[in-house]
């Protein structure tokens, strides 16, 4: 097969007419889930015999699309799916405004480009406006707290009233950056479990170190706590140890450790001596050694203790009582080990939790945020489980998805704001928009503007569209009804959605804008679409005077 014969390439006009085809496919699938009063989108499983997916959420619905029948389609189609995959994994929601919002300024710019724009000068304004945008979703934000403002936003997200008000429940006492697991219950109703201080998902090394029976657990108050990752192959290795813990009269000892061997463990336990001496060996948290590294340091930093590290060449030949950590209380059992009322310097954790967030709020790694949120949680000593009930495992199962998202959401409403929902707070940014357009004398930024002022009617539209109400008449109302009012399509009236409690995450709704603008301008440059396949193994590529195997 030669080098030429593997590609296909496609010129303008086609290219356009293609894209859009994928993009539109893509934003008309997910566009009826838009808003309160969703309809729902059917997806068939690999597995035939199984009733198909029910969902209303378009991060998850451009995942189930992996690939359109047309290649040039598809690449349209990917366009729209890898902002909304991004989308969905950082903020939880927004996707489907998203999606019309993407859909509203690609077509309207093929056709602003058919007509004799410029796509890079294009480009350009869509940023200008964008940032205009940006900046009045900013002067709109404002703070929520308390256990009925979270309920009622997460309301807006979830549209399960019992689902809601346990989240706000939850919220208003773990707070924006508490620990909270979403688990599948065993039973058809929500069930929720608070813990007192910080956990990691690593127990005890033998369950013959378990003092509690009936709870299955071991509890230490007014714990001494031996930091370290260290592998513990003899017991020799611990006698510097514990013999200085006995000369100093300390009662109860946690020993951390990256791994005992079964004679260290076995002198551990043949040597207990509990009216005495108390004492429990756990795992090291973490899967790997970024994860134990920055368990160790949250762990040493809580409780005033300092870690030995394998990595450090540190042993416990020379650990004196100033070396361990304290903590009011500890407790394990064989999944868990955890620590409350640790005892270390109160301004040195406030830092270092001071640290973690700001590293938080900068960083975009989706996985890194998770795991920086779950170590503040559990710094700030307030955790939750929440356990989803239903009637059906597949109910479950699509619960407990919607609970993540509506968690994440909520969540960052806390930390971010939120601004007036259903639409309204993107119909409040035209004004700026139309007066830059009135200062404007250049074709190219009039019509950015132009088509940013249009897009963003078209969640309003499609929201009220869906819940089965005329848009023009909803939005004719609106406008009478003055600034700050939206449509509430639960009683079919216009109202002030701020005061009637219909809000949405600021950070959601900047990012939904954030993405489609972006992307969407991004696609409009886009002249020439090369499609490759796959050369098979050892494909010989011709070279002038020259023939070279791949």
């Amino acid at each position: 097969m030669s080098h030429a014969a593997t590609r296909r390439v496609i010129f303008q006009p086609a290219t356009y007419r293609r894209l859009q085809r994928g993009v539109n496919k893509l934003v008309e699938a997910i566009r009826p889930t838009l808003g309160p009063l969703p309809r729902l989108v059917a997806v068939n499983r690999l597995l035939e015999e199984k009733m198909p997916e029910m969902l209303d959420n378009g991060g998850t619905i451009a995942k189930r699309i992996e690939r359109l029948t047309d290649p040039d389609e598809d690449m349209g189609a990917q366009l729209v799916r890898d902002m909304l995959w991004r989308l969905q994994d950082q903020v939880g929601d927004g996707t489907a405004t998203a999606a019309v919002l993407f859909g509203s300024i690609y077509n309207q710019g093929i056709h602003y480009l058919a007509a004799g724009g410029n796509a890079m000068r294009l480009r350009d304004y869509l940023g200008k406006g964008l940032q205009a945008i940006m900046q009045q979703l900013g002067g709109m934000t404002v703070q929520v707290s308390g256990k009925e403002q979270i309920a009622r936003i997460a309301a807006s997200l979830s549209h399960d009233p019992a689902l809601s008000e346990l989240l706000g429940e939850v919220f208003d006492i773990v707070g924006a950056y508490g620990r909270l697991e979403i688990r599948e219950g065993r039973g058809r109703d929500l069930e929720r479990e608070y813990v007192e201080g910080m956990y990691w998902e690593w127990g005890l090394y033998s369950r013959e170190m378990v003092t509690d029976l009936p709870r299955f657990r071991t509890e230490f108050e007014d714990a001494a706590i031996l930091i370290s990752d260290l592998e513990i192959d003899e017991p020799q290795q611990l006698y510097p140890a514990l013999e200085m813990v006995l000369r100093a009269g300390i009662p109860r000892l946690v020993i951390v450790a990256g791994k005992l061997s079964d004679r260290a463990l076995g002198f551990l336990l043949t040597n207990k001596q509990p009216d005495r001496f108390q004492l429990m060996a756990v795992k090291t948290p973490g899967w790997d050694a970024n994860q134990q590294a920055a368990a160790l340091e949250d762990m040493a930093i809580l409780t005033g203790g300092r870690p030995f590290l394998k990595a450090a060449g540190d042993t416990f030949s020379r650990v004196t009582p100033e070396h361990l950590g304290r903590s009011r209380r500890a407790f394990a059992d064989l999944r868990t080990f955890g620590i409350v009322g640790g005892k270390g310097d109160p301004r040195r954790l406030r830092q270092h939790i001071g640290r973690l967030r700001s590293a938080f709020d900068q960083s975009d790694d989706t996985v890194l945020r998770e795991a920086l949120l779950k170590r503040v949680g559990m710094l700030l000593g307030g955790s939750a489980t929440l356990w989803i009930g239903a009637a059906t495992e597949l109910e479950i199962a699509v619960r407990k998805e919607l609970a993540e998202r509506t968690a994440t959401s909520a969540r960052a409403a806390m930390m971010e704001g939120v601004v007036p929902g259903g639409g309204v707070a993107l119909l409040a940014c035209r004004p700026a928009l139309q007066q830059a357009l009135a200062c404007s004398e250049d074709a190219d930024e009039r019509g950015a503007y132009r088509i940013l002022a249009k897009a963003l009617t078209d969640p309003f539209r499609t929201l009220v569209s869906n819940a089965g109400y005329d848009p023009s008449e909803a939005m004719a109302e609106v406008r009478m009804a003055g600034p700050g009012f939206g449509f509430d399509v639960t009683t079919g009236q216009a109202v002030d959605v701020m005061e009637a409690g219909i809000y949405d995450p600021a950070i959601v709704v900047k990012s939904a804008v954030y993405g489609a603008v972006s992307a969407a301008a991004l696609a409009l440059t886009v002249d020439v679409l090369i499609h490759r396949t796959e050369q098979p193994e050892h494909a010989e590529v011709h070279v002038p005077g020259k023939r070279k195997k791949l």
